[in-house]
């Protein structure tokens, strides 16, 4: 079997170390491992995959000495924009976890699950899409499949992982009352419902990110979606109430038989024993979970739905290493 050189930038970070976490579990035919850190990490000794690896300054200089197949990042919209280009002019294919890609055009926006094909026309460079997006398209692209979706109202309650390792910090610390440092107001025993900064149309950024990249993922430009995007006091997980409505006609049984057979998704639906998905439950793992699925009678055919995530593994990391996968699957490494 053919055996590929893989770069992870930024692998001293919180999701760099996931990427490495998940890299571990799933045993991709890998040859050799470069780890990418900036400078103040460069020379750090990581074990990984049963042996040390000195993580390698990340300069122009230290990827082209190297025959890299794939480069796996996650280092920051500002280090993707300067370095992607470098690893893919030198033959990588670059899978971007930043913000930096996602919207342009001669860039693939990727779930493994939703929408593979679209890996094969990249240019060198493949983005991740937003942790909410992508469960978000785990849950609703089999039922666009089916039903053909006509409006979509988000609305998210997100763990502060997401900000990294500083929002961590600030729930963490703000039990003890120390002031956030990351957020703009403490998130101990709080929401807020900004997430990134605000838009001339009063929008967040995150709120935008998920409309535009939902109509890029579903090559559905004229998608009608609105969203409300909130930090809550959770660790890990994020959590979304998804209310979609329908060109087609649904029942609730069709929904659940759709729901259950599609890939990467988890039903958890119980309702007379209380079980639905939470956080707290989902943490560390891969799949999306739905629950408290429901008709919503307030329109002619629509749903509401519930749905939980691992941020940092599906929403970052899994994602990344699937999308990984799936060029070496494709056969799509030069």
């Amino acid at each position: 079997m053919k055996k590929y050189n893989v770069a992870v930038v930024g692998a001293t970070g919180m999701v760099g170390n996931k990427f490495l976490e998940v890299l571990s579990e799933r045993n991709l035919p890998v040859e050799n491992y470069y780890l990418y850190a900036s400078a103040k990490s460069a020379g750090k000794v990581i074990d990984f995959m049963g042996k040390p690896h000195t993580v390698i300054e990340l300069t122009r200089e230290n990827v082209v000495d190297k025959k890299i197949d794939i480069a796996l990042f996650s280092a920051g919209a500002a280090v993707s924009r300067e370095f992607a280009p470098v690893f893919a002019e030198n033959g990588a294919v670059v899978v971007d976890n930043s913000s930096c890609w996602r919207m342009d055009d001669d860039v693939p926006l990727v779930v493994p699950e939703v929408n593979p094909e679209d890996v094969r026309w990249n240019h060198g460079i493949i983005a991740n899409p937003n942790c909410s997006t992508i469960q978000a398209m785990v849950a609703l692209k089999p039922l666009h499949d089916k039903y053909t979706i006509k409006r979509v109202v988000y609305s998210t309650y997100q763990a502060v992982s997401g900000a990294g390792v500083q929002g961590y910090l600030d729930l963490k610390d703000g039990v003890n009352g120390v002031p956030p440092k990351k957020f703009n107001h403490p998130i101990f025993a709080n929401c807020l419902p900004q997430i990134d900064s605000f838009l001339d149309n009063h929008y967040t950024k995150e709120e935008m990110k998920m409309i535009n990249e939902t109509r890029k993922i579903l090559h559905a430009p004229d998608m009608r979606i609105t969203a409300t995007t909130v930090r809550v006091p959770v660790f890990h997980g994020h959590s979304e109430s998804i209310n979609v409505e329908f060109e087609k006609p649904c029942d609730l049984e069709g929904v659940f038989d759709c729901l259950k057979n599609a890939p990467g998704l988890v039903v958890i639906d119980d309702i007379e024993n209380c079980r639905y998905p939470m956080p707290v439950d989902i943490e560390n793992t891969d799949p999306v979970y739905v629950g408290r699925v429901r008709i919503d009678d307030s329109v002619e055919s629509g749903i509401n739905i519930w749905c939980v995530a691992d941020n940092i593994r599906k929403g970052a990391a899994t994602n990344t290493v699937q999308i990984a996968e799936l060029l070496i699957k494709e056969n799509l490494i030069k």
